[in-house]
């Protein structure tokens, strides 16, 4: 194995439940609630494609992953899907490229971390070169 990055964890994007992969999610009232809004503010973030948000757990709940809450990551969030979503990837595609460890990144992290630490440019570059 070489020092060399190669891009995403690819036996973490494949075999890992997106569920486990992301960890902590917040149906839309809960979202709502956290950012202190109203219900329709959060569903017209989602039409906006502000947030993305996905039907998991057992009951197929709409929910949002609770790390895209976080004002840091937030901020960057719709640039970073439009470049994912241009380049041909779903949602699903798209929230598990975000939490997938990627070891090109200078924090070494997942993505969606990189924005956290404020590397959007990194990551949309990133995002530019999974997609395209």
């Amino acid at each position: 194995m070489t020092d060399t990055p190669t891009g995403p964890e690819p036996t973490a994007a494949a075999d890992t439940p997106l569920e486990t992969l992301v960890g902590s999610w917040l149906t839309v009232p809960d979202a709502a609630e956290r950012l202190g809004v109203p219900l329709s503010a959060v569903r017209r973030l989602i039409e906006d494609r502000e947030l993305l948000a996905l039907r998991v757990g057992e009951r197929r709940v709409v929910s949002v992953p609770e790390q895209f809450l976080d004002e840091a990551v937030f901020r960057h969030l719709r640039g970073t899907f439009t470049v994912l979503s241009d380049g041909g990837m779903d949602d699903e595609e798209i929230v598990r490229w975000l939490f997938t460890p990627n070891s090109t990144l200078r924090t070494g992290g997942t993505p969606v971390d990189a924005l956290a630490a404020g590397f959007k440019t990194e990551v949309r570059r990133r995002a530019m070169e999974q997609a395209f």
